[in-house]
């Protein structure tokens, strides 16, 4: 088979993810291979997509290759996707497939986001790698790749894929009318810092309408910060420069335009167009660079919002990065406004939620997403703490390395019940009475509290 990789990682050759697939070419060189370094090149395929519709043209099949940077793909294959669709190739019929590496934080959605534009570009899809950043030095890992690219090529060959039915609406989206009514004042949010970070750039669109009635209805003027009119001088490189110092690579400054102009925030709202199942590239550019952050949740507690104008009732993939995002974050998530069908209602909801959480500090719980993907990151900044400083003093300064867990007072009763219930005499005598003992620590809360 004709196989062309496209490389989404910003490092080109130095990729660790393009690895796998330099080492399946190795294993099974009876295929020809040719790799586009896509993402390090991505501004020279701006100005001429030539050297990419070459090799798409040519090739029987196409693997998309990249790390999987904060929730979904990096900056450069989000371009790279807007590119191939603007470029027109024929792509539909081909064979398509994806190679990820991660510490395995949300690979599912970076993979999804993937699946859907290879989706749009009408080609057969074969479920992908998503493998370990280590798992190609270890014997399991190699086993696991050799394992997939067999099934792929098997795929291939029976003419088999495990495209999912198209349930993305086709066609121009008209978007509700947005009505932008008087400017209202709130007094219970004077001196509040309330942010819209936004990359639109046409003041006559929804977008731009949403907007307008957010600022007029919320009671206060907030800050507006276009990421468009920003000087961004690209997306992260991955180089690590910043994991001791926390200073970025890039001379652009936004480092410190982060750390100063919105992270100071009491509230931040994100205002976007949905572009090929995800908030665009651009601000997909500005989202990598907050990696200038490592893995530090500064924002804890800050409530967040979204203003989003497109068909995002349909972008579950998309909705559950958003959610996950506010969840692993530890935010309040007050909302995603649509102007799909009630842009007015919706919008006035979110301010009222926005408005409660600021007023009352209203913080919920962390739910599974948030749970788990700081356990993820807990177990990598502790391995990698001798190069990830500043990640490695923010997380014991917070808190964050809660094991081993030394609990000590709740375990040891559980030996003891695991000994009762493991006869079967006293089992039968005490299942009754199992739900009254798990009970007691509430009834004894309650009479403190209530006096029950």
């Amino acid at each position: 088979m004709k196989i062309a990789i496209i490389n989404g990682s910003p490092k080109g050759k130095n990729s660790i993810t393009l690895q796998t697939s330099i080492y399946l070419s190795k294993k099974y060189p009876e295929h020809e291979y040719k790799i586009l370094n896509a993402s390090q090149i991505i501004k020279l395929l701006e100005k001429d997509f030539t050297r990419a519709r070459e090799i798409l043209e040519w090739a029987e099949v196409i693997v998309f290759s990249y790390p999987v940077y904060t929730f979904i793909a990096p900056y450069g294959l989000h371009r790279f996707f807007e590119l191939v669709k603007a470029d027109g190739v024929d792509l539909s019929g081909k064979y398509a497939t994806q190679i990820s590496t991660s510490k395995h934080f949300f690979d599912v959605t970076a993979a999804r986001y993937v699946e859907e534009n290879i989706s749009d570009l009408g080609m057969r899809y074969v479920t992908g790698l998503l493998a370990d950043m280590d798992d190609l030095l270890n014997k399991k890992g190699r086993e696991e790749a050799v394992s997939f690219f067999e099934y792929f090529v098997y795929s291939v060959n029976e003419g088999l894929d495990n495209s999912r039915p198209r349930r993305f609406t086709e066609g121009e989206y008209v978007p509700a009318t947005v009505a932008v009514p008087e400017t209202e004042s709130c007094k219970e949010l004077e001196g509040k810092d309330i942010v819209i970070i936004t990359d639109e750039t046409d003041p006559e669109s929804s977008l731009s309408r949403m907007i307008e009635r957010f600022k007029a209805k919320l009671g206060v003027m907030p800050r507006i910060v276009n990421i468009s009119e920003y000087n961004l001088q690209g997306g992260c490189i991955g180089c690590f420069s910043c994991a001791v110092s926390g200073k970025c690579v890039y001379t652009d400054g936004f480092d410190e335009f982060l750390r100063t102009k919105i992270q100071t925030a009491d509230a931040i709202v994100y205002a976007f167009t949905v572009r090929d199942h995800s908030m665009g590239s651009r601000f997909k550019m500005y989202d990598d660079r907050n990696f200038c952050n490592g893995h530090r949740t500064v924002t804890v507690g800050m409530p967040v919002g979204y203003l989003a104008s497109g068909r995002y009732s349909e972008e579950e993939n998309l909705s559950n990065i958003i959610e996950a995002r506010a969840s692993v974050g530890h935010n309040y998530l007050a909302g995603v406004a649509t102007d799909e069908t009630d842009p007015d209602r919706e919008i006035d909801a979110l301010i009222s939620r926005l408005r409660y959480a600021l007023i009352n500090k209203y913080v919920p719980p962390k739910t599974f997403w948030g749970v788990g993907g700081m356990k993820i990151f807990r177990d990598l900044i502790y391995q990698m703490r001798g190069m990830m400083r500043a990640d490695h003093k923010f997380y014991k300064k917070n808190g964050y390395y809660d094991f081993p867990q030394k609990k000590w007072w709740s375990s040891l009763p559980m030996y003891f019940v695991g000994f009762l219930l493991g006869n079967d005499k006293i089992r039968k005598k005490i299942r009754g009475k199992m739900n009254e003992g798990m009970l007691m620590p509430y009834t004894k809360l309650f009479k403190k509290e209530f006096g029950e």
